[in-house]
């Protein structure tokens, strides 16, 4: 088995316009709602840095220029702080921007759906595999991406899926997957669907917002016709991809917790779990937890 080559690259879509967290999102991109104290954005691109990816690719649309410039140095802020001798605020605030020449912004321009907004990419990725991560969909738990980048290494490249199992009443509101070991954690797929009928769905393991694509999927995405909800589905595009041979898909389980961060409830969620994981404030937030409630 040759070795495939190394994920470099990870793509970011987050020119969605975040109309389920109205008004907030009419001036403030919902990628820049905070969890604790980061950015929802901040927590995914730090999960993509922790697995080695090196370049970051968002793909953007009108008023998200705040999200650029959030990963650029801004120099009267780290001048007040280091003249104000702050220097752990100073070295944490540094400690997360990417390095010079390491993100890429790009427009989407129209919202036609996660497809179009992957294809939006594909001069910056090249032809090279590359990671994809919705923002939106926070992985809480086990590294999610560092763990599919080591099953792509196992099994000789490919395309990889992060799967994670769903009330079986649920399944119509996801892409699912059908594969050959439904309990391990990397198994090849043999089918998938995006939002089945009820009753149909070939599995209760759902997509959950990571992958590792090749370069193949472009090509395939510039002639995708529209689909459900019409716009361009990036799971179509995959099932299509999937039917060549050479182009193998495996799920990779996470066994985490998933927080959607474009829903209010999981949003509210994904703060209380985050802040529960920090010493400074776990102690006071389950007394005003307990309190609350």
């Amino acid at each position: 088995m040759s070795k495939p080559k190394r994920i470099r690259k990870a793509v970011f879509p987050v020119a969605g316009l975040g109309t389920r967290f109205l008004p907030a999102t009419k001036a403030v991109p919902k990628e820049m709602l905070t969890v604790v104290d980061r950015p929802v954005i901040q927590h995914v691109v730090n999960e993509a840095r922790a697995a080695g990816i090196e370049h970051f690719v968002f793909v953007t649309g009108r008023g998200k220029a705040c999200i650029e410039d959030h990963f650029d140095h801004q120099f009267e802020l780290e001048s007040t702080l280091s003249g104000k001798k702050k220097t752990r605020e100073l070295e944490e605030l540094l400690a997360e921007l990417p390095d010079a020449g390491r993100t890429s912004f790009t427009r989407q321009q129209a919202p036609r759906g996660l497809g179009h907004a992957v294809w939006c990419a594909r001069d910056i990725v090249g032809d090279e595999p590359f990671a994809l991560l919705l923002p939106d969909m926070l992985h809480h738990g086990p590294p999610c991406l560092a763990e599919m980048i080591d099953a792509y290494e196992q099994t000789g490249g490919g395309n990889l899926v992060a799967v994670s199992p769903v009330p079986d009443d649920q399944t119509h509101q996801y892409g699912i997957v059908g594969v050959e070991d439904a309990k391990a954690k990397v198994s090849r797929i043999t089918t998938m669907v995006e939002k089945p009928p009820k009753g149909t769905a070939p599995s209760n393991l759902h997509i959950t917002g990571r992958y590792v694509l090749e370069p193949e999927i472009f090509p395939i995405l510039a002639r995708q016709e529209a689909g459900a909800g019409g716009e361009i589905q990036l799971t179509d595009a995959m099932i299509e991809l999937s039917r060549d041979k050479k182009h193998p898909f495996h799920a990779v389980r996470f066994d985490g917790t998933i927080y959607d961060c474009g829903s209010k409830i999981g949003f509210l969620l994904a703060n209380v779990a985050y802040g529960l994981d920090r010493e400074d404030l776990a102690p006071q937030l389950r007394a005003a937890l307990r309190d609350l409630i």
